[in-house]
């Protein structure tokens, strides 16, 4: 990616107070980007601005509920502001409920979709813009290995993930005149905080950081031709 001419390139990611966006958000200011850094829980994310500020880093916290657009449009908004054109959006935020079907409720499977589907459209729309003015842009989303083959007790999610591949696709065709491109990832097991609370006692395969590895060099070493793919990363 060509960084901006007034200083480092620019990236928001969200769901970076933990796990595999806060991972992505520390790897992207290793490779000299400015991050804007998002979640709901403000103080896992000033513990990750810390820690870019230790690596000699710039990051700006942005508490965002990313299924509310008015929270997503201020997050682009200010962190343009703040740090200037944002060359690259990793849709990190997910959420995940763990139930059979039968006990699922409309607001467990509302919530779960909420966030990892809406949240990847609302925060996918509102850097669009700017991308499509500059004719510039990345967009990575995390799906996962439950967006490529079922689970069960995992309904909602699954759904969730699914979706957001299919909405990966889209965007990608929609956006290639416009010299944005569109991928995602699919992991496996995660060793995350959320990962372990929705399965005890599971062994997860993978760490969060070598995620983070795939998602980083989609978001700027990729060919431009692989836009549209979806890269499993199953540990």
């Amino acid at each position: 990616m060509t960084p901006h001419s007034a200083g480092p390139p620019v990236a928001i990611v969200t769901g970076a107070s933990q796990g595999i966006g806060a991972a992505t958000a520390l790897k992207l200011v290793e490779r000299g980007f400015a991050v804007g850094i998002a979640a709901r829980r403000p103080v896992g994310l000033v513990a990750v601005q810390n820690r870019i500020r230790q690596a000699g880093g710039h990051a700006f916290v942005a508490p965002t509920d990313v299924t509310e657009p008015g929270q997503v449009a201020e997050l682009v908004q200010e962190t343009e502001r703040r740090l200037g054109p944002v060359e690259l959006l990793v849709n990190a935020a997910g959420a995940v409920h763990r139930a059979p079907l039968t006990s699922t409720s409309d607001a467990d499977f509302d919530s779960v979709v909420g966030v990892n589907l809406k949240g990847t459209f609302l925060c996918t729309r509102a850097v669009l813009p700017g991308m499509i003015e500059r004719r510039q842009g990345r967009i990575v989303n995390l799906a996962a290995m439950a967006g490529r083959i079922g689970a069960p007790r995992l309904a909602a999610y699954c759904a969730s993930k699914w979706g957001v591949v299919g909405l990966t696709k889209a965007c990608a065709e929609e956006l290639r005149p416009a010299g944005v491109s569109v991928f995602a990832v699919c992991p496996g097991s995660v060793d995350t905080e959320s990962y372990r609370a929705a399965i005890p006692g599971a062994k997860p395969r993978s760490a969060p950081e070598s995620v983070a590895d795939v998602i980083v060099w989609l978001g700027t070493e990729a060919p431009a031709a692989m836009t549209g793919s979806v890269v499993d990363a199953p540990g």
